[in-house]
C-alpha cells in the first residue's frame, strides 16, 4: 500500500509519498499565506497520487477527530480549516489529521527508536516541548486530543524562563526557546554581579544569544555554557521523573535539541532521575535520542496516513 503524508510547519511544508519501507518521493516548499500554501499542498498531493490514504501532521491546536486545524500560533490565518474534508473531497481517498508531537511519536515507534515496545513517551524538545504517548501499543491522545502537553507543567516558581505562557514551566527549561531564555537570564545575572562573559559582554550580545551558539560553546568546554545546559538537564530529569512515576514507560525517546546534544544532558538528567523517580520504574525505562533527525516531520505525516488506514 502507498501513502501520502503532509507535514505543515510554520516556515516549511513537505508532501511525501511512501510505504512501510520508507519515503520514495518528496516535494518541499515554503509556508506562505493560507490560500497559496493550500494550493501548493493540493498540487503536490495530486502529483504524488495514487495512494491509499493521506496523513497530515501539524502543530496544534487541532480537532483530530473532525480533521480541523484550529488557529495554531505559528500558522497565521489557519482558523478552523477542515483540512481532511478538503483533501478527501478533492482526491476521493480518506485523509487523517494528527498533531506533530503525536505524529512524531508514531513515526519513531513504528520505524526506529521505539520499535518493539508497547509503552513509549516521545518528547519533541524543539522550539517548544510536547509529548506523544504510546500506551498499551496505541497512541493515547486523551478525551479532547490534548494529552501529552507536558510542556505546560510548572517545575519552579519565581523567575524561571517562560514556556507555554507559564514561567518556570517544563517547556521553559527544556526547549530551544527555553534554553535561549536561560542563557539570557544567566548572562544578565552574571554581568550584573560584575562577572565578565567574553562572548556576552553587553546587552546587544545577550539579546542575540541562541541555543545553537550556546550548545557549541558548551561542547567546547566553556564553563558558563555548561552551567546553562546543566540547569536544563536538571529540569529535564525532574520532568521525566514525573512522567516515569506516572506512566511507567518502557522507553522515552527525545528529539531535536536533546538528540543533537545528548552528551550535555544525559549525565545530569540521569542523576536527577535516579534520585527522584521510583527505582523499579527507572530500571525498566530506556531513554534514547530520536533517530529520524531532520526527516521526522516527513515520516510523522506518512505514519498518520498509515495509522488512519489501519483503524
Amino acid at each position: 500500500m502507498a501513502y501520502v503524508g503532509i507535514d505543515i510547519g510554520g516556515t516549511k511544508c513537505a508532501v511525501v509519498k511512501g510505504d512501510l519501507n520508507g519515503i520514495t518521493e518528496k516535494i518541499r516548499f515554503d509556508t506562505v499565506g493560507l490560500d497559496e500554501t493550500l494550493t501548493k499542498i493540493f498540487d503536490a498531493v495530486g502529483r504524488l497520487l495514487p495512494a491509499d490514504a493521506i496523513g497530515v501532521s501539524c502543530g496544534g491546536p487541532l480537532d483530530e477527530r473532525s480533521g480541523v486545524i484550529m488557529s495554531p500560533p505559528n500558522l497565521h490565518g489557519w482558523d478552523n480549516i477542515p483540512i481532511t474534508d478538503m483533501l478527501t473531497e478533492r482526491f476521493g481517498i480518506p485523509a487523517y489529521l494528527c498533531n506533530d508531537a503525536n505524529a512524531s511519536a508514531l513515526a519513531e515507534w513504528k520505524f526506529v527508536a521505539g520499535r518493539g515496545v508497547s509503552n513509549m513517551i516521545f518528547l519533541t524538545f524543539g522550539t517548544g516541548l510536547g509529548a506523544g504517548l504510546i500506551l498499551g501499543g496505541r497512541l493515547y491522545s486523551g478525551t479532547s486530543g490534548m494529552a501529552g502537553e507536558v510542556g505546560h507543567v510548572r517545575l519552579s516558581e519565581g523567575d524561571g524562563p517562560v514556556g507555554f505562557g507559564k514561567r518556570g514551566s517544563f517547556e521553559g527549561y527544556c526547549s530551544g526557546g527555553g534554553i535561549k531564555q536561560l542563557a539570557q537570564i544567566f548572562a544578565t545575572r552574571r554581568l550584573e554581579d560584575g562577572e565578565p562573559i567574553p562572548w556576552a559582554d553587553n546587552e546587544g550580545k545577550i539579546s542575540k544569544l541562541t541555543t545553537k551558539y550556546v550548545a557549541e560553546l558548551a561542547k567546547g568546554g566553556d564553563p558558563f555554557a555548561l552551567e546553562i545546559f546543566e540547569e536544563s538537564a536538571k529540569r529535564l530529569g525532574e520532568g521525566l521523573s514525573i512522567l516515569i512515576d506516572i506512566l511507567n514507560p518502557e522507553r522515552i525517546v527525545i528529539g531535536s535539541v536533546y538528540a543533537r546534544c545528548v552528551e550535555l544532558f544525559y549525565p545530569k538528567m540521569m542523576e536527577v532521575i535516579r534520585r527522584e523517580a521510583l527505582a523499579k520504574s527507572v530500571a525498566e525505562c530506556e531513554i534514547l535520542p530520536a533517530e529520524l533527525g531532520e526527516q521526522i516531520g516527513d515520516y510523522a505525516a506518512l505514519t498518520v496516513a498509515m495509522k488512519g488506514n489501519e483503524e
